[in-house]
Order: structure tokens, then C-alpha cells, then sequence
């Protein structure tokens, strides 16, 4: 088994996790590989004695790998899904920071959640990923996919700007607002959320066009196909606004319009036979609990 690491840059909080890890990989037969930044901050910077394992270092992942381990929170796994794009690596994330909708490991769980995946007893859960491109070509972006949201908002004005949109080639509206989130299911639990998105659950087939704080009081969050192109267009009193993919930002000029649409693949996610996004969304969201108790 060919196991790759990935982390953010070193941080107490994630201190017991690498070790336990750590400690159990080595006496498995497989070969493990940490992300080189993630390694050498761990060898700087905390007191682990990672070089004395004898895992190795790795750039850029390939289809090789049979399995990704995040250490770190849900952004954690945002970002280490620009390693693995489109080569279906199953992931799975050890949580060391606050929410934990992605992340879904404990700390205080590692050794039987790790028993479990070497024994086979997991779910595989297909997550839809985002793809976008521009009507430029000198304007597409180096990293064109988002596994949450593709998010555009105004730049460097309080004003708002207006959205014009498109599904397929039929033309839906204009949001009058301060931006707009088209979001995967995976993200609905996400930034869309807090801006009164509704959450849909991973295995539909489906997206939401979200508004951040329109003018138009009658525009509502819209659940799509996600078999549908989106196609925008954007104008204020600014001449740039911004991309967001997940938590990548870019700067376009207001001439420049996007297409999104769901990308050809989908990110892996290992779900444990004692956990489900139903579970999640119960704990996370606090349903069911009476705060009055």
C-alpha cells in the first residue's frame, strides 16, 4: 500500500495526531510519503523525530497512491485536493482544527479509524468537483476546480455589482448583490450555508446558486441540475472582480466572463462504517439537541 501525508504547516494542535500516525504506518508494510513542506516544518518546528521513520518526501502525487491522509481541518483537504485532482485517490482527513465536515476523523480515534481502512471497512463517497473557465484564453486559471465552491464577489468597492446569468444558453437573471456562490453538495454545508443556502446531501446530483446579500429581495437560493453550464457576467463601478475556487482567489477584469460547470471527475472520500454524513450533520448542526437541557 502506497500511502501519501498532507498537512499544513506544522502546529501543536496537530502534534498527537502526527505522532500517532506516524507510529502506526511504520509498522505496517506500506510506503509512506509526506508532502515535502508538511515534512520539513514537522522536522523544524515540533519536537517529532519524523526523519526517524524513514518515509520519504513527495511534490506532486500520482495515480500510483492508493491513499491520501489529511492532517488538519475541512480547509486542509480543500487544499490537498489540488494534489490529487483528477486521479481518484481515495482521502481521508485526521481532524485537528474546529468543524470537521470533511475531516471527519478524532484525534482520539486514529488507531481504530486506521484499523478500519486497512481491513477494508469503508464507503467510498463520490463528491462532485466544479470546473471553470473563462471566454479568455490568456485568462484561465492554473488551478480550474473546486470540490466546495466557485464563488465571484465584488473587489475593491462597498457597491454592489450585478451577476448576469445564464443556464445553458437560456438566461435566468441578474443578482443585484455584493456576489454569488455556485456550490457542490459537498460545499452546501459551507460558505453557501451561512448565506442561507440549503444542504443538500453528497450523493445528488445537484448544485446551488446562492446570492451574498442581494438587493433583490425576491432572489433566493436556486437548486440546479448539476448537468447545467453556468455562465456569468459580471459589471459594477469597478473594472475587476473576484474569483474564489474554494479558497484560491483570483482577479478578473469585469470584460472577462466565466463558464462553470461540473467537472468529468469526482474527489473519493472515505466514509467509515460507524460514520455517515447523516451522523455528521447531526453533530456538527447540533440537531436534535436541546440547548435548553
Amino acid at each position: 500500500m502506497k500511502i501519501a501525508i498532507y498537512g499544513p504547516e506544522f502546529n501543536e494542535r496537530s502534534h498527537s495526531a502526527i505522532v500517532q500516525l506516524s507510529d502506526y504506518l511504520n509498522k505496517k508494510s506500506c510506503a509512506v510519503f509526506v508532502e515535502d513542506n508538511f515534512y520539513d516544518s514537522i522536522l523544524k518546528q515540533s519536537t517529532i523525530e519524523i526523519d526517524s521513520y524513514g518515509f520519504e518526501t513527495f511534490k506532486t502525487l500520482n495515480s500510483t497512491f492508493d491513499l491520501l491522509i489529511s492532517v488538519g481541518g475541512d480547509g486542509t483537504i480543500l487544499r490537498a485536493i489540488t494534489h490529487v485532482k483528477d486521479l481518484g485517490i481515495p482521502i481521508v482527513g485526521i481532524n485537528t482544527g474546529r468543524l470537521g465536515f470533511l475531516a471527519t476523523i478524532k484525534r482520539d480515534n486514529i488507531v481504530d479509524a486506521l484499523d478500519q481502512i486497512f481491513e477494508g471497512k469503508y464507503r467510498i463517497s463520490k463528491r462532485s468537483v466544479l470546473s471553470v473557465n473563462t471566454d479568455r484564453e490568456e485568462t484561465n486559471f492554473d488551478l480550474d476546480f473546486a470540490l466546495n465552491e466557485i464563488t465571484v464577489s465584488r473587489k475593491n468597492t462597498t457597491s454592489m455589482i450585478s451577476i448576469e446569468t445564464w443556464l445553458d444558453d437560456e438566461y435566468l437573471t441578474s443578482y443585484w448583490a455584493d456576489g454569488l456562490i455556485i456550490s457542490t453538495p459537498t460545499g452546501s454545508t459551507g460558505y453557501s450555508l451561512s448565506c442561507g443556502g440549503p444542504v443538500i446531501m453528497p450523493e445528488s446530483d445537484s448544485l446551488v446558486l446562492t446570492p451574498i446579500a442581494p438587493h433583490n429581495l425576491n432572489a433566493r437560493p436556486l437548486v440546479i441540475s448539476a448537468q447545467r453550464e453556468i455562465r456569468l457576467k459580471v459589471s459594477g463601478r469597478e473594472n475587476e472582480y473576484l474569483v474564489s475556487l474554494d479558497s484560491r482567489i483570483n482577479s478578473l477584469k469585469s470584460t472577462i466572463g466565466i463558464t462553470i460547470k461540473k467537472a468529468p471527475y469526482a474527489i473519493r472520500m472515505i466514509e467509515l462504517e460507524d460514520g455517515t454524513f447523516i451522523e455528521t450533520l447531526r453533530k456538527k448542526l447540533l440537531w436534535g439537541a436541546d440547548q435548553r437541557n
